[in-house]
This record gives structure tokens, sequence and C-alpha cells, in this order.
């Protein structure tokens, strides 16, 4: 190698050390501040993290993976449908703990499984919205855990017991409103058990630190009891209902629409009201006899009848009160 090649070859040498790139060195401190950092997240923290990266699905990504969940028992289909609606439980257990002072992640494991049953039990062929129809199973699950682990609720196990919690209450306020004392004799005479059984229970309910009939909020006249079925349904039971329930609902509103003002009137005023109307009422609102009032009402009845069927492709499996 020439003397002037030797003096190029250590002046690029010389050149590249200055010019090159410097990487720090990691700052150990910075690190264990980080690692620290990662540790204070309670476990409840890192699950929120966790669900928030799940997908929210399109209706018709739902309807797509629930068919394929009932029809071919899709396990990775179940999957997405059960992660898609963790912020779901999240959102319902939050407004359990709210009112009963629960642990939140134990509401949210019980709400999960609700989900799970939820996922397995779903109908896509029914007009009935997924996230809807889980979240009557997620209230189920997360208030039976309620029920069976929070002391001011445990009122029993028996079948009998927990009837009698859902109604004594209510069956007492209803004496006080006829104008009756509601005395143990006579709260065991209208409910059918043993005077025992009826103060038993009264002592549990007056002990109660928090009042069921408290509302869930200031301006809100919704009553911590409303959250509890009233005649200790089991899950499935519920569901069906509330399914079915809004369901009906929907179909009254449209087969209101097809018919004309005096069939709406005596539909609304007779068939579908707590506190009907008589038919002379109707009668002389619209000058025709009583007679005529029951006809039109039986003609209504039977095309309602026929509507639900149409409607409803297996209505007839329905236990429905139409009369």
């Amino acid at each position: 190698m020439t003397p002037n090649k030797k003096k190029q070859k250590e002046a690029l040498k010389s050149k590249s050390k200055n010019c090159a790139v410097k990487v720090p060195k990691k700052d150990k401190t910075k690190n264990r501040t980080t690692q620290k950092a990662i540790v204070k997240f309670d476990p409840l923290q890192r699950y929120l993290m966790e669900i928030g990266d799940y997908k929210l699905l399109t209706r018709q990504e739902e309807i797509e993976l629930s068919k394929r969940v009932r029809e071919q028992g899709d396990t990775e289909a179940a999957y997405h449908m059960v992660t898609s609606n963790l912020r779901l439980v999240v959102k319902i257990a939050l407004e359990f703990q709210r009112v009963w002072m629960q642990n939140l992640l134990d509401l949210i494991q019980e709400g999960n499984i609700g989900l799970m049953q939820a996922v397995r039990k779903f109908d896509p062929y029914k007009n009935v919205k997924f996230s809807y129809y889980a979240s009557f199973w997620i209230k189920a699950y997360i208030l039976k855990f309620i029920m069976d682990n929070w002391r001011l609720v445990k009122i029993g196990t028996t079948q009998g017991q927990r009837k009698l919690f859902f109604k004594l209450k209510k069956e007492k306020q209803k004496l006080i409103e006829e104008g009756f004392d509601p005395k143990p004799k006579l709260l065991s005479e209208r409910l059918g058990v043993s005077e025992r059984e009826i103060v038993d229970m009264d002592q549990r309910l007056d002990g109660w630190d928090v009042s069921l009939d408290a509302p869930l909020k200031d301006d809100s006249d919704t009553e911590k009891i409303d959250f509890v079925a009233a005649d200790a349904e089991s899950v499935e039971e519920q569901v069906a209902k509330k399914e079915m329930d809004a369901l009906l609902n929907e179909k009254v509103i449209k087969f209101k629409k097809e018919l004309i003002p005096r069939e709406l009137e005596i539909f609304e005023n007779r068939i579908f009201s707590d506190s009907p109307v008589t038919l002379q009422e109707i009668g002389e609102r619209y000058g025709i006899s009583r007679e005529r009032v029951r006809q039109v009402e039986k003609n209504i009845i039977k095309k309602m009848k026929e509507f639900f069927k149409r409607e409803i492709s297996d209505f007839d499996s329905y236990t429905i009160p139409i009369p």
C-alpha cells in the first residue's frame, strides 16, 4: 500500500468514527421506574386495558357468528362474540357495584359467565339484538351472585324462603294501602306460610343496613328491589320472558297501525287496558249499541291473533294471555 493510500484510509477511518451514531446506554433507573409504574396497575386496571383491545362487532358480524355458534358449535365464533361484549359486562357490573357495593371483579366474573350462557342460547333468527339479549343473562348471574354471597341479601336457601323474601314487602304494602295492619297472622294467611316464617323473614328485612326501597339515584323512581326477580324464576325463564315481552311490544305497536280510529280506541281502552271502560261508555262515544261494541271487540281479538301468527313463526308454542 502506498503512503498516500495509507493516509487516505486512516483519514476515512477517523471520519467514520467521528460521524458514527452513538447508541445511548439504557437508563437502568428509568427502567426500574417504568417497571414500578407497571406494577402499580391493579388487577382491575389491567383487565380493563386488556379488554379494550377487542373490537366491537357490527350487526352483520354478530348475526354471522351467532349462526356459526348455533348451527356448528363453532368455538372460535363463540370466543369472538364473548370477547367483543366484555365491555358490556363491565358496564352492567358497574351499575350493580354502585348500588350493592360489591367487589367489581367478582361481579364482572359472574357477568362473564352469564355472557357465555347468552352466546350459547342466543337465537340469531329472532329479531333481537344480541347485546340486549345478553344483558338479561349478565344481570341474572350478577344478581344471583349478590344474593348468594352478600350477608345482607342472604335470605335463605330454599325456594320457599326466596319466594317469601320477594313477596313479603309487597304484600305488607298492599295491606297498608287496603287499610289493614300487616300483622304476622294476616300476612301468613295471605301468603300461605306460618307466622314463624313471617316473623323470621321480617326480622331479616328490618335488619338490613341498606334499604331496598331506596332509589338508585336521587332523580330516579326505580328502586333496588326492582332489580330482584318477582318470583325467583330461573335465569332461562327470566330471559325468555323478557325476550318475548320485547317482541310482543314491538308487534303490538305494529298491529295498532292497522286499526281504524274506533278499533284503536276499543283496543287501547278495553282489550289492553288495566282499567277497561264499559261497553256502554264506548257505545255512547260512537253512537252504537253495547252489542255492536262487543262484536267489534271480538273482531279485533280475532284480527290480533291472526296478526301474531303471521308475524311470529312459532307463535303457537308460546303461552300468551290474548283473550
